[in-house]
């Protein structure tokens, strides 16, 4: 069965979230409300409500990184993934952990990168070459 996931998070500015996901990771924007907007988050429904945004630490061990918790993200074809790394770079994001290859050469080989939004949630991006390995133990 193929679906796709909502999820549903705080942030502080709408128009400040519209800036960001929009303008800059160039999701497209859907249905709007005063308290709320809805973004196509690569193929997934993400709504962003007024708020106070969850309260995140650096509690995650991913190899050799500490990542932030809890966080959210998406899984990109390796080109797709590669396309987003130099648009985040031109729009001068700071990285939290910056593109990287990650489980080089094992199964699940994948390039990553951490970035936080304007509200400061935590995102990961995940590219693969390989479909196979998204799942591969």
């Amino acid at each position: 069965m193929q679906s796709l996931f909502h999820l549903a998070i705080h942030v502080t500015d709408l128009d400040e979230a519209r800036a960001f996901y929009g303008g800059v990771l160039g999701c497209t924007e859907g249905r709007s409300a005063p308290t709320w907007v809805d973004f196509d988050f690569f193929g997934n429904q993400l709504s962003l409500h007024l708020g106070q945004p969850f309260a995140t630490d650096r509690t995650g061990t991913v190899g050799a990184h500490k990542v932030m918790m809890p966080h959210f993200g998406a899984v990109l074809p390796l080109d797709d993934w590669k396309t987003l790394a130099e648009r985040l770079q031109h729009h001068g994001i700071a990285f939290d952990i910056p593109p990287v290859i990650r489980f080089e050469g094992e199964p699940g080989e994948q390039r990553t990168m951490f970035f936080a939004d304007p509200s400061g949630n935590p995102i990961e991006i995940k590219g693969f070459a390989d479909w196979n390995g998204v799942f591969a133990a």
